[in-house]
């Protein structure tokens, strides 16, 4: 039998738009008071109203998570608001493309802090609410990218499937507290991530959207907690 989410806290990276929004949404429809994280205050504060238009609480934090320093202020901000998480959200990310050679070494430096330390850092200071309740979730988004690697992906690709690696780890490690650990990993999605401004809204149709994906996770939460999907990977039908 489905379990109810009504009454959980969750929090959410990435919360200020795209997938990150649309999962904050869907979760306040279910009763699920959201916890917001992101760089941009001002759009995480409209995401946070609407939130509380559907009649749950919700409380913004700012912070880059690839600073593990903003990520526990802003997580003990979070905690102090709504208490204890019962649900995490691993959204944030960007994304670095281009041929092995023409990417900035910099660039790769910086997609592997946000994707990759960004998820530690976050679920580092989550996990131990999670431990001490003895339950919990956690949903990293991955890629398609994280299981398939492929041309002029190399530092994207590779943040993905050190993402991949980490979650199986941990999902081994928490299972003892009941605590499930999945990741998703979506094909190509109807972001500004993604596409930025490129597609008509016509093309934008044909691919995922951030909605279908959050639909997704509301379902993966409320399977009983005796069961999780630890790895799930999601296609368009045909987008072409």
């Amino acid at each position: 039998m489905a379990q109810s989410l009504e009454g959980k806290t969750a929090y959410i990276t990435g919360a200020a738009r795209g997938i990150g929004k649309a999962t904050a949404l869907e979760l306040a429809r279910e009763g699920v008071h959201v916890g917001l994280l992101a760089r941009t205050e001002s759009t995480l504060e409209k995401v946070s109203e609407e939130a509380r238009s559907l009649g749950v609480k919700a409380s913004v934090a700012v912070a880059d998570i690839s600073d593990i320093e903003q990520v526990e202020k802003a997580i003990s901000k979070l905690e102090n608001e709504l208490g204890p998480t019962d649900i995490l959200i691993n959204n944030a990310g960007i994304g670095t493309y281009g041929s092995f050679l023409e990417i900035d070494p910099e660039d790769w430096k910086r997609t592997f802090e946000v994707n990759v330390f960004g998820t530690y850092h976050v679920t580092r200071a989550v996990l131990p609410q999670l431990i001490k309740k003895n339950r919990g979730d956690i949903i990293n988004i991955s890629s398609s990218s994280g299981l398939k690697g492929t041309a002029k992906s190399t530092a994207y690709s590779g943040s993905k499937f050190a993402v991949q690696g980490m979650t199986e780890a941990l999902m081994q490690e928490v299972r003892k507290n009941n605590i499930r650990v999945m990741t998703l990993n979506p094909s190509l999605v109807a972001t500004e991530l993604t596409f930025g401004e490129e597609l008509d809204a016509a093309d934008k149709e044909k691919y995922m959207q951030p909605e279908d994906l959050a639909e997704h996770m509301v379902s993966q939460l409320k399977l009983h907690p005796r069961i999780f999907i630890k790895q799930s990977l999601q296609w368009a039908t045909n987008p072409f």
